[in-house]
């Protein structure tokens, strides 16, 4: 579980026109709540934010004067046309108390190449110690049959990790291809192309 360090500073203005004087100073503005803790409000800087974000489930020790606080992002919005950040709450964690979050899962194993894959949900939900929160989860494919799935329980799951989604949920299902896919029009190359029957026959 990766864990990163990032330097915040409060922010004593609030309302659009003062989170849009952050952003265009390079700032994410940033709620930090949780542990029945008044919420603090902070500004985070947007490349740092950015790169830690790619990971998933990733834990920022958010340092503001002085004090550092372990939080996992809650609720990340972004600009709906550039994609870039706009917000982020994040709620407080302790080390040692357990937390229900979204693990993407990854697909292993070799299916059944006569079938096509459908991923129905590439997460399930889990409850884990806060920093032992695994990067991925793995489903392993080997010998799945078209018009088969697996499912949330298929999952392996590593040690002190719990599933809270519906066992049943599917994560991946192998259709079979259809009659009609298969049934591809014969070139028209197979048809032998005969001579018009009123051409003139050859001169000698």
């Amino acid at each position: 579980m990766a864990e990163i360090s990032i330097n915040g500073s409060r922010r004593t203005e609030f309302g659009k026109g003062a989170s849009r004087r952050d952003r265009r100073a390079g700032l994410v503005p940033a709620v930090i709540y949780g542990h029945g803790a008044a919420p603090q409000h902070v500004a985070l800087p947007a490349r740092e934010l950015g790169a830690a974000l790619k990971q998933s489930n990733v834990l920022l020790d958010v340092v503001v004067d002085g004090q550092t606080e372990l939080t996992l992002p809650k609720s990340v919005t972004r600009h709906p046309l550039t994609s870039a950040l706009s917000h982020i709450d994040l709620i407080v964690v302790r080390r040692g108390e357990k937390v229900i979050v979204d693990v993407p899962v990854h697909t292993s194993g070799e299916h059944d190449r006569d079938g096509i894959l459908e991923h129905n949900n590439n997460s399930i939900q889990v409850e884990v110690e806060a920093t032992s929160i695994p990067a991925f989860l793995t489903l392993d494919m080997t010998g799945l049959a078209a018009g088969l799935s697996l499912y949330a329980k298929d999952v392996v799951l590593p040690a002190g990790v719990v599933l809270i989604s519906d066992p049943m949920m599917p994560v991946v299902h192998l259709s079979e291809k259809s009659a009609a896919a298969e049934e591809v029009a014969a070139p028209a190359a197979d048809a032998a192309v005969a001579p018009a029957a009123d051409a003139e026959p050859a001169k000698e």
